[in-house]
């Protein structure tokens, strides 16, 4: 039987018969939860859990929790801004630029089904 690896993403290819049918007439998943892939991927996961876990949060903050760099942090909260995941807020305090990042309702509702998708996940393969 082909083994899951839950972060490719993919279906693994299945053998057609009976065991199949049992295992879904048994009620157990047979495939992967469809995760929303925007935010599967580690960076853009923390993102979202660090501002969901605080009102908002600058882009420093984003980039000490994250331990990464102003680019790659950039280029993953740009992709959950345009999926309206977060939400951007740039402005001056005195002549320094700041910006700021908050989680918008769309992107609260995502990362509690995808936590609900991970969760039905590790029921499933500690039931087995």
């Amino acid at each position: 039987m082909a083994r899951f690896n839950p972060l490719s993403g993919r279906r693994p290819l299945e053998p057609r018969g009976t065991d199949r049918i049992a295992q879904e007439e048994r009620g157990r998943p047979t495939a992967a939860a469809d995760f929303d892939r925007l935010i599967h991927e580690r960076i853009r996961l923390g993102i979202v859990s660090a501002l969901a876990a605080n009102e908002l949060l600058s882009f420093h903050d984003l980039k000490e929790l994250l331990a990464t760099t102003d680019g790659n942090l950039s280029v993953h909260a740009r992709k959950l801004e345009e999926a309206k995941y977060i939400v951007c807020e740039k402005y001056f305090e005195g002549r320094l630029p700041k910006t700021v990042y908050r989680l918008s309702p769309a992107g609260r509702h995502a990362l509690e089904r995808y936590l609900d998708q991970m969760e039905a996940l590790i029921h499933s393969m500690r039931g087995r």
